[in-house]
């Protein structure tokens, strides 16, 4: 069965990784801003739905403090770059940074289990979100020197090698020793531990992965704008829009999350035009409904119509 998954989970990468080589092709096929700026907008959320999805999907640890990693990335990405540092090495430090705290973190809040793990990630979020709004100055403006090189298709490149980072990192946990240890640990950890499974340790490497994937996202949404809000990047969406878009798509899958953030995304800015006051209403009835119908997200759905069509 394992097995079976695994060579799925390739075919899905193989897929995927081939469609971002096409639109690699968009920039230059399409002129307008506003295209680009979507699609940067899929690719980003395609990176903070595989980060969330490799510690909840893959270890089955829920985390609710997400928003704090990639907001710490995003905080000295930002803070290096405008120092003058590249902005590759700025993001690799701001990964770093979240990883560091992320691990020190969690060596205490994996004795935690099950929703008290989640409620305690979640004050971790909420505290790290205070801060910055108490100290963080309110907006951060690039300097004219730099506004006057800003250049969306860089952004929009940066976003697809790492979307396709994140799919690639994925496609070979899930295949690998790490992975299956990872998912043992997801179904019963103490049956894990007796088995020999090192659970504290996967966890630990799990969160890792996790929060360099979600600095790296976080560096390069700091990278994106002209006028950056610090606190803005600690927000609980963050956290929130991960755990939607990968549960929407199908939690514990490589191409779950690409699903769940394609279309959350669109939905998302389609409502929030044609229905500015309901939108975040209906898609919490959306999230409500595949939660209760459709566990498995669009994974699930998918594999439902292809037995029916094969009756």
């Amino acid at each position: 069965m394992s097995r079976l998954a695994s060579r799925s989970e390739r075919g899905w990468a193989a897929a995927i990784l081939a469609a971002f080589a096409l639109l690699a092709l968009l920039p230059l096929a399409v002129r307008r801003d506003d295209v680009l700026n979507f699609v940067f907008l899929i690719l980003l959320s395609i990176t903070l739905a595989e980060s969330w999805n490799i510690v909840a999907g893959y270890a089955g640890q829920v985390n609710l403090g997400h928003a704090a990693f990639f907001g710490l990335g995003a905080l000295v990405a930002r803070t290096l770059w405008i120092g003058g540092a590249p902005i590759a090495a700025a993001m690799l430090a701001g990964a770093a940074v979240a990883v560091v705290f992320a691990l020190v973190i969690g060596v205490a809040a994996f004795r935690l289990r099950g929703a008290y793990f989640a409620i305690g990630t979640l004050a971790l979020g909420e505290i790290l979100r205070t801060t910055a709004n108490n100290v963080l100055s309110e907006i951060s403006t690039l300097p004219t020197r730099t506004i006057a090189t800003y250049r969306l298709s860089h952004r929009y490149y940066l976003a697809l090698a790492l979307a396709a980072v994140s799919v690639a990192a994925v496609a070979a946990l899930g295949g690998s020793r790490l992975g299956l240890g990872m998912r043992a640990i997801r179904e019963d950890e103490e049956a894990a531990e007796a088995s020999g499974v090192g659970a504290l340790r996967l966890k630990l490497t799990a969160l890792a992965l996790s929060t360099a994937l979600a600095g790296l996202a976080g560096g390069l949404f700091a990278y994106y704008h002209i006028s950056y809000y610090p606190s803005h990047a600690f927000g609980p969406q963050w956290t929130f829009d991960a755990l939607l878009m990968t549960f929407i798509g199908g939690v514990g899958t490589l191409h779950g999350p690409v699903l769940g953030a394609v279309l959350y995304v669109v939905l998302k800015e389609y409502l929030a035009v044609q229905w500015v006051d309901f939108h975040l209403l209906i898609f919490g009835g959306l999230f409500i409904g595949i939660v209760l119908l459709l566990p498995g997200g669009l994974v699930q759905a998918a594999a439902r119509t292809r037995r029916l069509l094969g009756r």
